[in-house]
């Protein structure tokens, strides 16, 4: 029987994986100057553009269970970011709302991702390629 299928070097999902861990650990230290996690800044990417959704959008746009981004939403609203109330057309519903002090992060966070380009080593097309392709594998060609 051949095993090279189970070799590490053969897997697609390995890279992938490892990528994802070294961006994030990448992410950190411009993300500690404006006190947010990876996932933290990521739903306030969504807030910023959006400025109030429901947790349910705030999942699906964030690929996130709710077990997941209760936590994170909890946390942001303990530092004042976002404010939290259940929607009083359909209580089964729990409206996020970017607050004031969440808006005016916005203006340093600005800088993060001018901050990563410098720290990715890809010239601006394989980067677009690269986009491309992975959206393409979540399915959002």
């Amino acid at each position: 029987m051949n095993y090279d299928a189970l070799k590490l070097e053969n897997q697609l999902c390995f890279p992938l994986y490892a990528c994802a861990r070294e961006i994030v650990k990448r992410y950190k230290p411009f993300l500690d100057e404006i006190d947010l996690t990876y996932t933290q800044y990521i739903a306030m990417m969504v807030l910023w553009e959006h400025r109030q959704v429901t947790s349910k959008l705030l999942g699906e746009k964030l690929r996130l269970d709710s077990g997941t981004l209760t936590p994170v939403l909890k946390k942001l609203e303990e530092k004042g970011l976002v404010d939290r109330a259940r929607d009083p057309q359909d209580e089964r519903n729990l409206v996020v709302t970017l607050t004031p002090r969440g808006e005016a992060l916005r203006t340093a966070a600005a800088r993060v991702p001018e901050q990563m380009a410098a720290c990715v080593s890809l010239e601006p097309d394989e980067a677009a390629t690269l986009y491309k392709l992975l959206y393409k594998l979540l399915g959002n060609n």
